[in-house]
């Protein structure tokens, strides 16, 4: 009976289709979607929003325009009720739905999980599965399927539920974490590229925003799925018997991110050596913490380990940075009356602070000359240390060439051991 009323349902919807209302539908339905763009356009214009969530790229493709479009082909369909016989609409209207949830659930989860490869295969099964649901829908299929998954039941303790609930439920709750998602990322957008120099701080108040949204969603979305919360305090007596034992590691490394940003001992942007691996800090999630060295490698560290370990930081209290370079001069060099040109040329030298100023010392006397050594003092040591440091030996070569300064290379003195010979017998 099911089975006849559906192919009867399809014949008539295939004969509206082909009639002269349709043309007046599908007039209607163009200027439904030609008015959406149109609201979007202005809207992005006003707003000078590009590639957000809601605009996209080109308008069409953010999730704002086919959610006006829905809006307004459904008040469209009901000033048409009266008029034609609604055929365009019935089908343009399942299709918008599944247009809007797509371009949500992909939007959304590109926005909160850049660059993944994964998001291509994502996208695909939600739309084979979006345009299933709508194929199903319109040619009148899909409440004897619903029929058919509500029949099928099993008991969990004294509920009932079916395999149409678990679906439903479960549709439900991967909206809301969407949902949860999108607001969380927007949320933490917001704040870390919100006015304020402390970024670290900025980088934690995101980071707890977007662990309290996803909290509240998953709790929303296990209610939806028909959970009972109060199950909750079981599973949460598990959780923390498992945190005692193989997640101890993994909760200590969030507990110690938090830890970190909130005392700020180690910032976004200082430099650091962690385990003789100097670099500097270029992000810090809740567990670990990302350090790029000059050279372009980078390391992950543990934020545990970043506690409980010794952790040099040349930039906590104050970011300059002091740095040594040898000399060795001939003896018989006027050492005093050179002493002013090095620090002189030193000074000149960028990056090169002016105070504390430079300095050279008469360090010891080597076996081939006297040794001095030349400190100065840079405030940018993110930027790294071999360039300006060749920068300042070859200002000091100037001024030795200058002043006709040798310096020494190794002597050595050769003895030469005259034997007598033996005289003859």
């Amino acid at each position: 009976m099911n089975s006849t009323f559906n192919a009867k349902e399809l014949q008539d919807l295939l004969h509206n289709l082909t009639g002269q209302g349709a043309l007046t539908e599908a007039a209607v339905l163009l200027g439904c979607l030609g008015l959406s763009w149109f609201v979007c356009f202005l809207l992005r214009k006003v707003l000078k929003i590009h590639g957000a969530v809601l605009f996209g790229h080109s308008v069409v493709d953010g999730v704002l325009f086919p959610v006006f479009a829905l809006v307004m082909a459904l008040v469209a369909r009901e000033f048409l009720k009266g008029v034609v016989t609604v055929a365009v609409f019935k089908v343009a209207i399942p299709i918008l739905t599944s247009l809007v949830l797509i371009r949500l659930t992909v939007r959304v989860l590109s926005a909160a999980f850049p660059d993944n490869a994964w998001m291509r295969a994502i996208e695909r099964t939600l739309s084979w599965v979006a345009w299933i649901v709508v194929v199903l829908w319109i040619t009148g299929v899909m409440p004897a399927v619903l029929e058919q998954l509500d029949g099928v039941r099993w008991k969990i303790g004294g509920t009932q539920i079916s395999l149409r609930n678990m679906i439903e439920g479960t549709l439900t709750a991967a909206v809301v974490m969407v949902l949860a998602l999108w607001v969380s990322a927007a949320l933490e957008r917001k704040i870390i590229h919100g006015t304020g120099n402390d970024l670290s701080m900025r980088k934690m108040v995101s980071n707890i925003v977007r662990a309290v949204l996803l909290f509240i969603g998953l709790l929303l979305a296990l209610s939806a799925v028909g959970i009972d919360l109060t199950a909750l305090s079981v599973l949460g007596g598990a959780i923390g018997v498992g945190l005692g034992f193989g997640l101890q590691k993994i909760a200590a490394n969030y507990v110690s991110g938090f830890v970190i940003l909130a005392e700020r001992s180690l910032r976004i942007g200082d430099m650091v050596t962690v385990d003789n691996f100097e670099g500097r800090i270029t992000d810090i999630r809740t567990r670990y913490t990302v350090i790029r060295a000059l050279n372009g490698r980078e390391a992950v560290v543990p934020n545990e380990m970043l506690i409980t370990q010794r952790v040099e930081n040349s930039s906590l209290a104050d970011p300059k940075v002091l740095i040594s370079t040898p000399l060795q001069v001939a003896y018989g060099t006027d050492v005093r009356a050179l002493q002013p040109k090095l620090e002189a040329a030193v000074a000149n030298v960028d990056r090169v602070l002016g105070d504390p100023g430079p300095v050279m010392q008469l360090a010891g006397f080597g076996s081939d000359g006297m040794d001095l050594i030349v400190r100065f003092w840079i405030a940018d040591p993110e930027n790294g240390q071999g360039q300006v440091k060749s920068e300042v030996n070859l200002a000091m070569l100037d001024v030795l060439n200058a002043e006709g300064v040798e310096i020494p290379f190794p002597q050595r003195v050769l003895h030469t051991r005259v034997v007598p010979a033996k005289e003859e017998g």
